[in-house]
């Protein structure tokens, strides 16, 4: 049986851990060739052992602090070297940043937030939108969440990073329109991570579901398939 993103090669931010281990692992099982970006070598290696040892591909695997945003060119500039295209770009890497009043936040929480949640996903659309449009059906997909769009108090910071982040990716799906390229926003919805423990501390470990739950993960499948022919859309958990 060949899977839903059989052949195509997919890149995926945040792939240490959380929901970008997840949909990591997913589009292995789905026939991806994955391209996984984190921090941490060893975790990284833990999810390529994980791919094999399911009987999928081993993954390509790239150390990197995403936030020095010239190494992102140089990822850019390696897989067009190896590759020269990406059929997949699935940014999963963010950071919750800090709970507080917006009159209180610490400017360096606000500069590192935005960092990671904005500049970073700037950075990748310029580095890589020259190889997704070689894909014949290049994908571009965004992770989003509810405070983008619904404001709540002390969530400015998450909610600015978020609100701006859906702004651009639209904007950059518009100008994609006659192209066979897509770029779309995913909101998986409450997930039992560490971003999540972070924000909800007191909140038991098994009220939510699981990143690898199929609910969360089948929204990257379906915006990476190259059938998909939605473009500037969030598509969400229910």
């Amino acid at each position: 049986m060949t899977g839903r993103l059989q052949g195509r090669l997919a890149l995926v931010t945040g792939a240490s851990r959380g929901i970008g281990r997840a949909v990591a692992e997913r589009f292995a099982r789905e026939g991806a060739h994955v391209i996984a970006l984190a921090r941490t070598t060893g975790a990284l290696e833990e999810l390529d052992d994980a791919i094999q040892a399911a009987g999928f591909e081993a993954a390509t695997l790239v150390p990197v602090d995403l936030t020095d945003l010239e190494k992102i060119d140089l990822v850019a500039a390696s897989i067009h070297q190896r590759f020269g295209r990406l059929d997949v770009l699935a940014s999963v890497a963010g950071q919750l940043g800090a709970l507080s009043p917006a009159a209180h936040l610490d400017p360096k929480h606000w500069s590192k937030t935005l960092a990671l949640d904005l500049d970073v996903n700037h950075r990748l659309i310029r580095a890589f939108d020259p190889l997704l449009r070689q894909s014949e059906a290049g994908r571009a997909l965004f992770t989003t969440c509810l405070r983008g769009r619904a404001p709540k108090a002390y969530w400015g910071l998450p909610a600015a990073a978020k609100a701006g982040l859906e702004a651009l990716v639209r904007c950059y799906a518009e100008e994609l329109a006659r192209t066979s390229l897509r770029a779309n926003l995913v909101d998986p919805g409450p997930c039992a991570t560490r971003l999540r423990r972070q924000a909800f501390p007191g909140e038991p470990e098994d009220a939510q579901l699981s990143p690898d739950d199929p609910a969360v993960t089948d929204l990257y499948v379906t915006l990476a398939e190259a059938a998909c022919t939605r473009n500037g859309e969030l598509l969400a958990r229910d």
